[in-house]
């Protein structure tokens, strides 16, 4: 294995979208996620990759902004690693880049959201230190 972490092209975004249809169980078609990801470009927005040699296996989007509560700050979005290379520290390899990159950025804390059923997830998170502050809702129109 080769493992580098990086971040990913924006003119490379295509890559993502199989990963991120997985993650959501095919909820959102690849077609959405492709005109997504297309805004995204244009907004505070970057995406963080885990490739083994040339081959997108990992993904974390990054938002950033500054918030009353943390200060300047990225919270984490569709975080995904392939099925194979689970299980194996890789995540926990990830989790550290993405802090050390995000601080070299002048950030103070990351956040992020999992979903309620995806227990494995949040064992994980408690592992990295993070803790629960609240609850995410959404309304969708």
């Amino acid at each position: 294995m080769a493992i580098q972490f990086k971040i990913v092209p924006k003119d490379t975004y295509k890559d993502i979208i199989p990963l991120v249809f997985k993650l959501n169980s095919g909820k959102v078609s690849n077609e959405v996620l492709e005109e997504r990801f297309e805004d995204m470009k244009l907004q505070n927005y970057e995406c963080a990759g885990i490739y083994d040699k040339d081959q997108l296996i990992g993904v974390s989007g990054l938002w950033f902004s500054t918030r009353h509560y943390t200060g300047k700050s990225a919270e984490l979005d569709h975080v995904y690693i392939e099925e194979d290379y689970r299980n194996s520290g890789l995540g926990k390899r990830f989790m550290t880049w993405i802090k050390e990159y995000i601080q070299s950025k002048g950030c103070q804390a990351f956040e992020l959201n999992t979903y309620v059923q995806n227990y494995p997830s949040h064992k994980f998170y408690y592992n990295q230190g993070m803790e629960i502050w609240g609850y995410h809702f959404i309304k969708k129109f």
